[in-house]
């Protein structure tokens, strides 16, 4: 299983509210966000993890080309992009086909729920599982819509009636997802929601996993209920 990080954004807001390490290093318990996702990772069948950082912040660069220097399996690509999906394109190009897991460096989840997440994946058919929740503390939440039986029918940024879920930014797709990648950046699309919804409009079949609670660290404050979420 390959698994994907972007951590290539500049954590402006944790800046300007006095974090002075880059958002990837952050620490959430005691553990930086993305030593974390590494080791979360690696316990849930990681042959290769890639990682995008920007040329802004050559401390997460270095931390991470030190945990390459223990052997762990971990494929760096330093480079400033200007969205999270042009982030994702740059990745796509070293991690060829087969599964993959996706998903921004500062989401906080149950360990759990994670493990069963990755097994329902690769155990199911459909071309992509996105994690979802209804909890929503997001100053932009995408929604999602969906079907009884969860299948994915939209992305949408505004609220309407039937509509449960947010999306939890981590995406399991399939390789199948690429040819999409391809054309939103070919045609000047910028953003994860509208690759997303470009996926959805190739026809791909995509199924919402509910996860009790998802978090990102967008804020300081988010710190503390991260801290709290994770001991609850």
């Amino acid at each position: 299983m390959k698994y994907a990080i972007l951590a290539a954004g500049e954590g402006s807001r944790l800046a300007q509210e006095g974090i002075a390490k880059p958002k990837p290093l952050v620490t959430v318990g005691g553990e930086a966000m993305i030593d974390r996702l590494i080791r979360i990772f690696m316990s849930n069948e990681a042959d290769a993890i890639y990682i995008i950082t920007n040329n802004l912040t050559p401390l997460t660069a270095a931390h991470i080309e030190h945990l390459q220097s223990q052997g762990l399996p971990l494929h760096l690509v330093v480079k400033t992009t200007p969205s999270s999906m042009h982030s994702f394109y740059e990745l796509r190009r070293l991690m060829g086909e087969g599964p993959f897991c996706l998903t921004t460096v500062d989401t906080i989840f149950r360990e759990a729920e994670f493990a069963d997440y990755i097994q329902s994946f690769l155990n199911g058919s459909d071309d992509g599982l996105m994690a979802v929740t209804d909890y929503i503390d997001d100053e932009k939440p995408l929604y999602i819509s969906t079907t009884d039986d969860l299948l994915i029918t939209g992305f949408h940024d505004t609220l309407s009636s039937g509509i449960k879920y947010i999306s939890g930014g981590i995406y399991c797709l399939s390789h199948t997802s690429y040819p999409t990648l391809d054309r939103c950046i070919e045609s000047g699309m910028s953003r994860m929601r509208n690759f997303q919804r470009q996926l959805v409009a190739d026809g791909l079949r995509l199924r919402a996993y509910p996860f009790t609670k998802i978090l990102d660290v967008d804020h300081a404050s988010d710190i503390v209920k991260a801290e709290e979420f994770l001991k609850s």
